[in-house]
């Protein structure tokens, strides 16, 4: 372990004077030495100093590499700044993976880091791609944890590493691991973690270094507009809820409809369609009509009467295309929305919480004498028009994810990076942001974190609150909207909130009286034996299997990547889902796909198996689902049967069945193995979309130029006007649209006017 003095930590591996010692740090370093391990501390007390502790403990002992995974860029981005920081490496042994990193050029940093620190979709890419290999690894860190639930990233990996790594170790980092200890234990058993180390600001070693936060609840009233506005909408949701119960739906006794409310409408009309009642299908159409409305509803309650015009404009938009479903058409055209719309489009008065949160920060910056101030909210629009309205009386700047949408544009990663530089500079006090601040991210102390809606869930409070009280007085106010859903999720907070931390102090307390281990986690399942362990009894033959990005998340893909005789390859693939050999490619649809075909618009599929006859001389299809195809709709059979039939005879594709992910896994590896051991066929990919655009042409030839991609090649074409004045471009001129940086523009340069080499 590195050692301590009054000041900093010394090791070989830690620049001097860079990491400040603290024991319980030093203390919770050691412990996470021992096995893998769930460390819960406070937001602000250094959870990423621990892990980097223990890392440069492995590496010193052991070599080899060292990985930290965080769920967001900026995240990943910050810690690998704290490492160059703190780190006796050069900055080439420190690398930050993301998905705007080529592919290969993953692979080549992969082969020569010691510390990759990376967002974990792209790790799992490059795990089932085959491009990287955990084998070194001797330290991984799954930072904010809490994330380890269902299909996240963080569960494949875990499972890969303890597989596949010579000699792992993981630690897992969070602020607010779950609600109670049934998540808090299913985080550690998806993580394979074995022991906990809980501290909280009780704690007598952490308490000098942790500040109080006082929280304030401030209540505003919603004006008279709002209300009228709020009450159409709920008219108009009792109407959708009275047509649910004509057609034999049990509704809710409260119009005020909660998530869990909407989760058991929705289960009783599968079980009508399950049935092969018809009125399924209408009560399915109500169902995501009321989903919309709740979200109109929130808008004017939490946000503002300008939010809900922006969303009901949206809603008109997306009514208006081609693919439009009958809920987006009747919600937008019924009277009710119609009349809402009207009074939300020539509302004038300034929003009860806009005006709160100004006299909030007045008060802050100008009576207390505070430095920076942190303004938090759910809606996209809201950050917007937020800002804006504060910016002619504080320095603010907004803080927002990368996807840009519904007309507000996103942020790239160095404009991320730019804004969280200059709020640390002082250079602006006031950020306005979505939850992309809540994990993790190195903000520097605030003095007022506001916000503008409760959420409901401990652990997104936890985080959010985090970001002030660090080391010295903080400050949190909570805006609540008399009798709306702000309230609702003000007390599902705190309930919850209160309940974590029970369960937190719980299993410490266990885990310290009878000296217990958390459970370990359940080893996998050996596979069912299938038909190759009984005809070989070498290893079988290496196979390599092409997998069409869509499939990515599926089970199938991330079981085929586990093994070791098959190589995964991803591609966007123009025709099918899996491509087997040369003649053989496999179109897969659960069995509600292939029905939906049938009873609906989409035709898809028999488009889809006419590209892939056209390709392939062997198509296939696979339907995937327990049951009988014939049971699960109001369908005639004969056109079941039809179906399948034309499937066969006029595109020539074989129709298999398979009862779950797992068995189609299982069958496309007898079916690839078959083709390229049994008969010697090689893999190839065949098919071509069909004709393109102009438009989609030069967006396809730009978007080819160094990997780009198509959003960029499209803010290229806008920008210059033609595929033409983007190749004559100069690195400066292409740097003046958004999305290209001096590597990227350096790389078109390079492509676009080297000499084609003899």
């Amino acid at each position: 372990m590195p050692e301590e003095n009054s000041v900093n930590v010394q090791h070989p591996l830690i620049r001097p004077g860079t990491l400040e010692s603290r024991s319980y740090q030093l203390k919770l370093a050691e412990k996470s030495l021992s096995e893998n391990t769930l460390v819960c501390l406070p937001t602000g007390l250094g959870k990423t100093a621990i892990s980097l502790l223990v890392t440069v403990h492995r590496l010193n002992q052991f070599g080899g590499k060292s990985l930290l995974l965080a769920p967001t860029k900026p995240l990943v981005h910050q810690h690998a700044t704290d490492y160059r920081n703190w780190l006796n490496l050069s900055a080439s042994d420190i690398v930050s993976f993301t998905g705007e990193i080529p592919p290969k050029q993953r692979s080549e940093l992969w082969d020569s880091a010691t510390i990759i620190i990376s967002t974990p979709q792209v790790i799992q890419n490059d795990l089932i791609g085959g491009r990287i290999s955990l084998k070194d690894v001797v330290h991984c860190t799954f930072d904010e944890c809490h994330r380890a639930t269902g299909n996240y990233a963080y569960t494949y990996i875990s499972e890969r590493y303890v597989t596949d790594a010579s000699n792992p170790l993981s630690t897992g980092l969070s602020a607010s691991p779950g609600n109670d200890i049934e998540s808090i234990l299913a985080v550690c058993n998806n993580l394979s973690l074995s022991q906990t180390e809980i501290l909280t600001e009780e704690d007598a070693e952490v308490a000098p270094f942790a500040g109080k936060t006082n929280i304030e609840w401030v209540r505003v009233n919603l004006s008279p507009e709002a209300i009228e506005i709020r009450n159409l909408l709920r008219n108009l949701m009792k109407k959708r809820l009275s047509r649910l119960k004509s057609i034999g739906i049990s509704i809710p006794s409260s119009s005020s409809l909660s998530e869990r409310d909407l989760q058991q409408l929705r289960s009783q009309i599968q079980s009508k369609i399950d049935a092969g009642n018809g009125d399924g299908y209408e009560a399915l159409s109500l169902h995501a009509e009321l989903r919309k409305i709740k979200v109109g509803i929130n808008y004017v309650e939490t946000q503002s009467v300008d939010a809900l015009n922006q969303y009901l404009e949206r809603q008109k938009n997306a009514s208006r295309t081609s693919g439009a479903s009958k809920a987006a058409q009747r919600f937008i055209s019924d009277p009710l929305t119609q009349q809402a719309k009207h009074l939300a489009k020539k509302h004038q008065g300034l929003p009860p919480k806009f005006e709160t949160v100004r006299v909030l920060i007045a008060e802050e910056l100008g009576i207390a004498g505070g430095v920076r101030v942190i303004v938090f909210t759910e809606s996209r629009d809201t950050a917007d028009s937020l800002t804006e309205f504060l910016s002619p009386n504080f320095t603010t700047e907004r803080f927002v994810g990368q996807t840009t949408r519904y007309g507000s544009s996103g942020m790239t990663q160095k404009q991320q990076h730019e804004t969280i530089s200059k709020f640390k500079n002082g250079d602006f006090n006031v950020l306005v942001s979505t939850s992309v601040a809540e994990e993790g991210l190195d903000i520097p102390d605030v003095d007022l974190v506001i916000f503008f809606e409760p959420v409901p869930t401990a652990i997104r409070n936890i985080q959010r609150r985090g970001r002030t009280g660090r080391g010295t007085q903080g400050k949190v106010v909570v805006i609540i909207a008399n009798d709306t859903r702000d309230e609702t999720y003000f007390w599902i907070s705190r309930k919850r909130e209160q309940q974590m931390h029970n369960e937190l102090r719980s299993l410490r307390s266990s885990i310290a009286k009878l000296n217990i281990k958390l459970p370990p986690t359940n080893p996998p399942l050996p596979a069912q034996p299938t038909l190759t362990d009984f005809t070989t009894v070498d290893s079988p033959p290496k196979i390599e299997i092409i997998i069409d990005q869509r499939e990515l998340n599926s089970s199938i893909t991330k079981q085929l990547s586990s093994k070791e005789n098959i190589q995964i390859k991803l591609e966007t693939l123009a025709v099918g889902d899996y491509i087997l050999s040369d003649r053989v490619a496999v179109e897969r649809k659960t069995i509600d796909d292939f029905l939906d075909t049938l009873v609906g618009s989409d035709r898809s599929l028999f488009d889809q198996v006419k590209n892939l006859s056209q390709n392939y001389s062997r198509p296939l299809v696979i339907i995937e689902g327990e049951g009988s195809l014939y049971s699960r709709r109001n369908i005639h059979p004969n056109a079941i049967r039809g179906a399948m039939a034309s499937l066969a005879i006029n595109f020539g594709a074989s129709v298999l069945r398979t009862s779950d992910e797992n068995d189609t896994a299982q069958m496309l590896e007898i079916i690839a193995r078959r083709e390229q051991i049994s008969t010697g066929r090689s893999i190839q990919v065949h098919g071509s979309k069909s004709q393109k655009t102009l438009p989609e042409q030069q967006e396809y030839v730009v978007s080819s130029i160094a990997e780009i991609g198509p959003i960029t090649a499209q803010l290229l074409l806008e920008h210059f006007g033609t595929v033409e004045a983007i190749m004559s471009a100069s690195e400066d001129q292409l740097q003046q649209v958004k999305g290209v940086g001096k590597i990227t523009a350096e790389r078109i340069k390079k492509i676009t006017s080297s000499p084609y080499p003899s």
